[in-house]
């Protein structure tokens, strides 16, 4: 798949099933997550790799996540079942780093532009992938099970695996309707 091709074809896997990526595949989406625009070279990412009965323990966590911060039932009953919904989840984290020439949301947008690339990656290799954040993303005990600092963002789960349904999906936006000239 050429660039261009991938640019204008990429989309959103939601429903995703075995096999994760292997382990070469893996390392490429792994590279490119690396690649990514980096103001300073300050690299203020950390990515954490979930598979197999580690979903599991995600889940676990999600759910004394949801029970100790009070969230409502729905969320507390579904929060075991998220992490199962792609066989392999890459947890990605905007580690901030005071810097006198980088602001905090330059910091941000490097770590979600190592999402994109990644979802890319795994797309471009035949994969799927579905970008999620929601709930979870923002939880401060779901941060602390993750042993993240106080500044550090979930800025996303990216959800690996294979599509299970081959659909191609229609241009949804016209460009005209977002771009004008000065």
């Amino acid at each position: 798949m050429d660039a261009i091709e991938l640019l204008l074809t990429r989309q959103s896997d939601p429903r995703l099933i075995a096999p994760a990526p292997n382990n070469s595949q893996l390392d490429i989406i792994k590279q490119a997550a690396l690649r990514v625009p980096d103001h300073g070279c300050l690299a203020p990412w950390q990515f954490i790799v979930v598979a197999e009965d580690a979903r599991e323990r995600l889940g676990e966590i999600y759910y004394q996540s949801a029970v100790a911060e009070q969230q409502d039932e729905k969320v507390i009953n579904r929060a075991k079942e998220l992490p199962l919904r792609a066989p392999m989840i890459i947890i990605a984290i905007a580690k901030y780093q005071v810097h006198p020439k980088v602001p905090r949301i330059e910091q941000l947008q490097s770590a979600g532009c190592a999402v994109l690339a990644m979802q890319q990656a795994a797309f471009a290799q035949g994969l799927g992938g579905v970008w999620r954040t929601g709930y979870f993303a923002q939880s401060e005990a779901v941060k602390a099970a993750l042993n993240l600092g106080n500044e550090d963002e979930i800025v996303g789960y990216l959800y690996l695996g294979t599509p299970e349904v081959d659909c191609k999906k229609a241009v949804r936006h016209k460009s005209e309707h977002f771009f004008t000239n000065l």
